[in-house]
């Protein structure tokens, strides 16, 4: 269960991260609100995960989760490069997500 919570704190960490363009310096309300609303949630559940996983592990997937999202939500919605060298460490930091996955009892 520790692993599912950890994969929902990353999808709220790039919501928080993806929304905070939106918010014009905290200057929006709506888009502060979001940003908030997802860095609330986001942080309570990789406490939940780092209850019982490893506080290195569940860090660290939780940043990977939230950096791998957040460029291609970048990519997709803001119109940044995907370059073939960008996608390529995409790749590798997916990669290094799922190790840290299997590499953790």
């Amino acid at each position: 269960m520790a692993w599912a919570y950890l994969v929902l704190a990353g999808a709220f960490e790039v919501g928080f991260a993806s929304t905070l363009k939106l918010t014009d310096g905290f200057t929006r309300l709506w888009p502060t609100l979001l940003f908030l609303a997802c860095a609330i949630i986001s942080f309570l559940l990789l406490a939940k995960a780092a209850q019982t996983l490893p506080i290195g592990t569940a860090y660290a997937v939780w940043t990977g989760i939230g950096a791998v999202g957040t460029v291609i939500i970048g990519i997709l919605f803001y119109k940044e490069p995907a370059t073939a060298l960008r996608l390529f460490f995409i790749m590798t930091l997916i990669a290094s997500i799922l190790g840290l996955k299997f590499a953790t009892k």
